[in-house]
């Protein structure tokens, strides 16, 4: 089986790196770069601080806001209003998974035009696509390395993926000082999510040489650094090796696709509106045990990358202690289940039935090592609750 592996053109890496985004505009070869963000970034001066390093290197920017969290089909009109106000030649998108995939949308259909429903998989879009700049704030979502983005559909209620090179930035900058002043919730459900792309990445049916190794690596930085990182926002150490270890499983996942846990978390997110990051960690131990009979020593790897099991353990053993291990992890930066998040019982056991089959209609539990039914999906949505 021929493996495709895809990266940014470039990467700046490391802290102060932001400082280079007007030497990559120039190596670009771009001069209307928009910036595209939301308010806090805005709020907090962030997004003033990049305009200005854009317009020191003799570049004309303008800055889009108006994103919203998990965006939405009906949320990109502005974004593209935008890009066509400022004759952008460049996306630059600055901020958690949110903002770049925004970033990433406008890109394509700027150029491509259409609705955003025609780029969801299994169509792969390799088509013309406005350069993006992927800037990301916080350690989590990998955005800045993989070739998807994700567009909530408001006619359905559906999270589409929505994958293919044009997606891809072109270059990336990941400073770690951009995530200093992250919340611990947040740092607690970016680090989850992370964890799962990597975790998924290997387990993958599609993972291959490339994206095990930063998979793995990926996972033995999240095991010593995400719970300092939660427990004290100011370790600089913590925040530096979690922003590197996000990027690697963005990479990792990029190249080998995600499974189960992100096939059931985007109905979650778009029905419930929960972080993504958090509804991964909402099914990452009970998906990891559906899981493990189909893929017991890969999963025994992850386990003794992430320090939750030795060498010396067999596979039974060290498979066994990663759910130990994921178990206690979430509930050491609490997690809640969707009942204690406040999600209707009611309204959650109504939606099941669509939510298994959106989650089997995107594509990523082919990928698993245990491919679920429609019913098996369903019963692991009311394991959860």
């Amino acid at each position: 089986m021929v493996a495709n592996i895809s990266f940014p053109r470039f990467l700046k890496l490391g802290s102060g790196a932001v400082e280079e985004l007007g030497s990559v505009l120039s190596d670009l070869d771009v001069e209307r770069p928009l910036l595209v963000t939301d308010a806090f970034m805005v709020s907090n001066g962030s997004a003033d601080r990049l305009l200005k390093i854009i317009e020191a290197a003799g570049k004309q920017g303008a800055v889009f806001s108006e994103t919203v969290p998990d965006p939405t089909t009906d949320s990109l009109q502005a974004g593209l209003d935008a890009v066509q106000a400022h004759g952008a030649d460049v996306i630059i998108g600055f901020g958690g998974g949110s903002p770049m995939d925004t970033a990433k949308a406008l890109a394509v259909l700027t150029k491509q035009g259409g609705e955003m429903r025609d780029f969801k998989a299994p169509r792969v879009y390799t088509g013309p696509a406005l350069p993006i700049v992927a800037i990301p704030t916080t350690a989590g979502s990998g955005s800045e390395a993989t070739q998807f983005t994700i567009i909530t559909d408001v006619s359905t209620d559906e999270k589409m993926l929505c994958p293919g090179l044009s997606f891809l930035p072109i270059a990336s900058i990941v400073d770690s000082d951009l995530t200093m002043s992250m919340p611990a919730r947040l740092t607690a459900d970016t680090g989850v999510d992370a964890l799962t792309h990597a975790i998924e990445a290997y387990v993958s049916k599609k993972a291959n040489p490339i994206s095990d190794g930063l998979a793995l690596s990926a996972m033995k930085t999240i095991g010593r650094y995400l719970l300092r990182a939660y427990r004290d926002g100011s370790d600089r150490e913590a925040r530096e090796n979690m922003m590197h270890a996000s990027t690697q499983a963005g990479m990792a996942f990029s190249n080998a696709s995600v499974c189960l846990v992100h096939g059931m978390s985007r109905p979650i997110g778009a029905h419930f509106h929960v972080a993504h990051g958090l509804s991964n960690a909402m099914l990452l131990p009970a998906v990891t045990a559906f899981s493990i009979p189909g893929a017991r020593g890969r999963y025994a790897d992850c386990a003794r990358q992430l320090g939750a099991a030795d060498q010396h353990d067999s596979d039974d053993v060290a498979s066994s202690k990663l759910i130990e291990f994921i178990d206690t992890l979430c509930a050491d930066v609490e997690v809640p289940s969707p009942s204690k998040y406040g999600i209707d019982k009611a309204r959650w056991d109504e939606l099941i039935p669509l939510m298994a089959e959106q989650a089997l209609a995107s594509g990523s539990p082919g990928n698993n090592p245990v491919v679920p039914t429609a019913d098996e999906i369903a019963e692991l949505y009311r394991t959860i609750f």
